[in-house]
């Protein structure tokens, strides 16, 4: 899978300095606060990483090895849980490349599930919007399923209720590229149905009558703006910006953003450099990345005993050609620009931790208390953080469940 040019492996490689910084000590009364919320983030990447062998979430891992999310790190941030996604990567708009998307997506299911029944003691499968609030005090982590991107069920949308069966709550239509539901907002081929296709149009319509929200994070404008018309329940961009703020075709327009949050949606602001301002492109580094994952890997696949020599090669690159990131100014600025426009019930937040996100300042789920002290110098209530950090998010949950009931 390609992003930006970059094979995603060099991407995560490249996606923060293997010397990352330790969170920023907040105020007593801050640390306080957050831990009394429901706090999520509604897109993990994480069972990318728990697919790997010797990969275990109950270690706390390292920002350097690709990691971002397990066990010790959302107590330390004081996550209550979050959504862990079903990524498959658009492959040939076929029969065989549907059917292949198919048996990934179940699979990488399987390993949610594993990581779940395996960690009973503190991990919980959660389904409904009432089971993050009765997960949490039982003191345990809630673990919602999504799925990135819709081509495993795109040669047959009857196996949208098999993955409802397999517990998954949230889906987008498409990544990348174009499928044979929707049009990608990154494809450089450009739109190919002019937003939906029927099949795609039908792919809202059982969204519905299931009880599955609707993600439209990396779909075309016309795709946003036809699920707005089609669904009869709210619609959530899980991981995207706005574009007011930076103009790139992943983030959200003023007129869409205020569209969605008419219709009772919500924007979760994403925390991932190349969307949220100008990246000053430097061959030379990305050059020494690609011969860093020729020679290891993916920071996911490096072997342990090769992950300290993976470390220094990985610093050496750093010091040598230092990466040009977003900070945490840069994404306040896309937060109060979705707070002004959609209004704060319409906001939320997904570091899109493990799969590239992280910026400087924020670099994994354990930076989130410094963002709360951040939104409370803004002006955040104890009430409309309850709604940022997971409230509207689990709003939305709720009116797509009761939808299907009605």
């Amino acid at each position: 899978m390609f992003k930006f040019g970059l094979p995603l492996a060099v991407l995560l490689a490249s996606a923060a300095p293997v010397c990352a910084q330790t969170p920023p000590q907040v105020k007593p009364a801050t640390k306080i606060l957050h831990e009394n919320l429901i706090v999520l983030d509604t897109h993990f990447d994480t069972p990318a990483n728990q697919a790997v062998g010797g990969f275990d979430i109950r270690k706390r891992n390292n920002v350097a090895d690709g990691s971002q999310v397990d066990y010790p790190r959302m107590v330390e941030g004081g996550v209550d849980g979050g959504f862990f996604a079903i990524f498959t990567p658009q492959g040939p708009n076929t029969k065989a490349g549907n059917d292949a998307a198919r048996d990934q997506a179940i699979m990488r299911g399987v390993v949610i599930h594993e990581m779940v029944a395996k960690n009973s003691d503190v991990f919980a499968l959660a389904t409904t919007a009432e089971d993050a609030q009765a997960i949490s005090k039982a003191g345990k982590r809630f673990v919602y399923i999504s799925m990135e991107n819709g081509q495993p069920v795109a040669g047959d949308l009857s196996l949208m209720q098999t993955f409802y069966d397999m517990g998954v709550r949230m889906m987008s239509p498409v990544h990348f590229a174009n499928n044979d539901l929707a049009d990608s907002a990154t494809d450089p081929k450009g739109p190919i149905h002019g937003g939906l296709s029927a099949s795609g149009k039908q792919f809202v319509t059982e969204a519905n009558r299931l009880g599955i929200l609707l993600d439209a994070s990396h779909a075309s404008d016309q795709v946003l703006d036809q699920m707005l018309d089609l669904s009869k329940a709210p619609i959530i961009l899980s991981h995207s910006g706005v574009r007011a703020i930076y103009n790139h075709p992943r983030n959200v327009s003023d007129d869409l953003l205020r569209k969605l949050a008419a219709k009772g949606g919500v924007v979760q602001i994403n925390a991932f450099s190349n969307y949220m301002k100008d990246i000053t492109d430097n061959p030379a580094r990305k050059a020494a990345l690609v011969e860093l994952t020729k020679t290891y890997g993916s920071p996911r696949d490096v072997a342990p005993e090769k992950r300290e020599a993976y470390r220094k090669a990985r610093q050496a690159i750093d010091a040598q050609y230092p990466p040009t990131r977003a900070d945490m100014d840069d994404l306040m600025r896309h937060i109060l620009h979705a707070a002004e426009v959609a209004g704060k019930d319409h906001i939320g937040i997904s570091g899109d931790f493990d799969g590239g996100g992280g910026i400087a300042g924020f670099e994994d789920i354990t930076y989130f208390p410094a963002l709360t002290e951040r939104l409370i110098a803004a002006g955040f209530s104890k009430e409309d953080l309850a709604k940022f950090w997971g409230g509207n998010a689990l709003r939305v949950l709720k009116q797509a469940d009761e939808l299907k009931a009605k």
